[in-house]
């Protein structure tokens, strides 16, 4: 005990088929008065009260890295009366990364990622309205080219419903890069993947070329061009878009979290 579930469906990182990793229950009761983390034989630990963290299959929920583990025990402190298992986007992906439910190997998970590229956001281009059009090339070429003089690849754009045709050295550029992060790091990767539906801007969001809001906004250009032209939904726009941002931040951080190798020497939550 306890064994929480990682975050609200529609939050977790998605399986190969699209089906989600897990389905848990939204909230729950909070059940814990303190969190604090603890290092033992396989990495840092998160302990709630006297009780150590689980994931969903009963693995003991340990991370590689303190930074990761001050992190994860922030959000379960952070919760209030109720735990909102859909806002703890750190502790769904250390779960997917511990209880591994799709199976897959580094390979796979390399392959997944850079499928993104044949249906990459940034690639497909509109001809109509001619000012969507516009705005695409503004926005888009230039991280388009950031991405090629970075990798020294090819990647391009079309307005084919075909998309462009990315060769296979550019593919091949990206699996190795993307071999050079460990596991857990990957899925982290391929979480920021799922949000943005771009492998382009989610390297550039990792390599830190460009924000966790300009990231965001490029992602949703189309819909944000159809927002000044027909206006906003009350609410319901605003919240999507906190919410794409606040997984897209905490997909970022974790692969951060999870490539760093110092050690957090001050005390959990001092502050």
């Amino acid at each position: 005990l306890p064994r929480p579930p990682p975050a609200a469906t529609g939050s977790g990182p998605v399986g190969p088929c699209g089906r989600r990793a897990y389905a848990p229950p939204a909230e729950r009761k909070r059940f814990y008065q303190n969190v604090s983390i603890s290092q033992g034989e396989g990495g840092f630990e998160i302990n709630l009260d006297h009780r150590k963290l689980k994931t969903p299959q009963a693995k003991l929920f340990t991370v590689p890295s303190e930074a990761l583990a001050i992190a994860v025990a922030t959000e379960w402190d952070s919760q209030k009366d109720t735990i909102k298992f859909y806002t703890m986007h750190l502790t769904t992906l250390c779960n997917t990364a511990l209880d591994n439910p799709t199976q897959r190997n580094k390979t796979q998970l390399i392959r997944a990622a850079v499928k993104f590229l044949e249906t990459d956001t940034v690639c497909y281009r509109v001809e109509e309205p001619p000012a969507l059009a516009e705005l695409q090339k503004n926005e888009w070429d230039p991280v388009v080219a950031w991405a090629e003089k970075r990798y020294n690849v090819t990647i391009g754009s079309s307005t084919s419903i075909l998309g462009p045709n990315i060769p296979a050295s550019t593919k091949e550029t990206f699996v190795s890069h993307l071999a050079s992060y460990n596991m857990w790091a990957l899925q982290g990767i391929e979480f920021v993947i799922t949000q943005l539906k771009s492998l382009i801007l989610s390297m550039s969001l990792i390599d830190r070329h460009i924000t966790v809001e300009k990231a965001v906004l490029l992602s949703r250009l189309e819909e944000e061009y159809q927002i000044r032209r027909w206006g906003n939904v009350e609410w319901a726009h605003d919240y999507d878009l906190c919410e794409l941002r606040a997984r897209t931040a905490a997909g970022t951080l974790f692969v951060h979290l999870c490539s760093e190798s110092s050690t957090v020497k001050h005390k959990l939550l001092q502050d």
